[in-house]
């Protein structure tokens, strides 16, 4: 038994050694070229801060409007669209404390006055300077190096896959029939295809409208600070979940082909599905609900699409179409 066994196990291990020496080449490369990938990847949160900072700017022009009447000061927020009153109360602070006939109250609320004043100009000068609302941080002295290495894995993962997959296809193809490959090559193809569109999708459509969000959401009460490390891990499980996600129609293809399920079989079951395609958006994305709300979505569109490819590779039989084919089995039988 063994010795039949022996040629597969054999090329089981070819297959496994090609694709670790893959594995090991992408790392290497993926590590050389650790920074431009970051700045890829970090790319996103850097334009969600920058979005930030033009919002707290824009907010930051309702300054204070203050005024000197009678002895007392008066603070009162208001939308400025320059920052001309708070000038002007510091010019009048000057006035009142240049001004001879001034009681020594008066020099004294003003000097209060144009201290505030100053205050609040350097305040905005600064947020105008600034071109990132917060910092991306690292709580550890190795971190940019623990975080190169994190992002060298994940992209040599991705970059080896197709080497991986071939390796894979070359192991089993051997003892698939000539019908089974042509429908195989395909699926494999199809199953590619769509990691890449979800990937690209959270990319360039989910992270730069989920991070803005978040980020714009609380501007104005904190100063985000966020660790790079856990934006790394928080990044890939984005990708990779969107990723895994819109292999929603593949799946169906495949259940379809070989007869498991038909389109009406998936709309009896829509209301059930929208409960889990929620579950499964909260297991694949981190725990806010913009970004299970933001793969929820294209998810239930999928499903539509997932509907439209049964009914063309499985559709459902009528109910006529059902008993021409029990009487044909029963005439066969007989």
């Amino acid at each position: 038994m063994f010795e039949e066994v022996k040629p597969h196990l054999v090329e089981l291990r070819k297959r496994i050694f090609i694709s670790v020496v893959a594995l090991v080449v992408s790392f290497i490369l993926s590590f050389i070229f650790y920074k431009p990938i970051l700045d890829w990847v970090t790319a996103p949160l850097f334009d969600a801060l920058q979005a930030a900072q033009k919002s707290v700017k824009k907010t930051n022009e309702g300054v204070w409007e203050i005024d000197i009447k009678d002895n007392n000061i008066t603070l009162k927020e208001k939308n400025i669209t320059k920052i001309s009153l708070v000038q002007k109360a510091i010019n009048e602070a000057n006035r009142v404390i240049n001004d001879k006939n001034s009681t020594k109250t008066e020099i004294a609320l003003a000097n209060s006055i144009k201290d505030l004043a100053t205050h609040i100009k350097s305040l905005k000068a600064e947020s105008n300077n600034s071109v990132m609302w917060g910092s991306v941080t690292t709580r550890q002295i190795g971190g940019v190096f623990m975080v190169a290495l994190k992002v060298s894995l994940y992209a040599s993962i991705f970059l080896a896959l197709p080497i991986i997959l071939w390796q894979a296809w070359l192991f089993v193809a051997p003892g698939l029939y000539d019908n089974e490959k042509k429908l195989a090559l395909p699926f494999l193809f199809g199953v590619t295809i769509m990691f890449i569109v979800g990937v690209l999708f959270a990319y360039y459509v989910v992270a730069p409208f989920g991070f803005q969000f978040l980020i714009t959401f609380g501007a104005f009460l904190y100063t985000p600070l966020i660790n790079i490390e856990d934006y790394i891990g928080f990044f890939a499980k984005i990708l990779f979940g969107f990723g895994l996600a819109f292999e929603l129609p593949m799946v169906v293809y495949f259940l379809a082909l070989i007869g498991l399920v038909t389109d009406k079989t998936l709309i009896a079951f829509f209301k059930y599905a929208i409960v889990l395609i929620f579950i499964i958006a909260a297991i694949l994305t981190p725990p806010d609900i913009i970004t299970q709300l933001l793969m929820a979505t294209p998810l239930i569109v999928l499903y539509g699409v997932s509907i439209l490819i049964a009914r063309v590779v499985n559709p459902a039989k009528d109910d006529e179409d059902e008993d021409l084919d029990d009487k044909k089995l029963l005439e066969n039988e007989k």
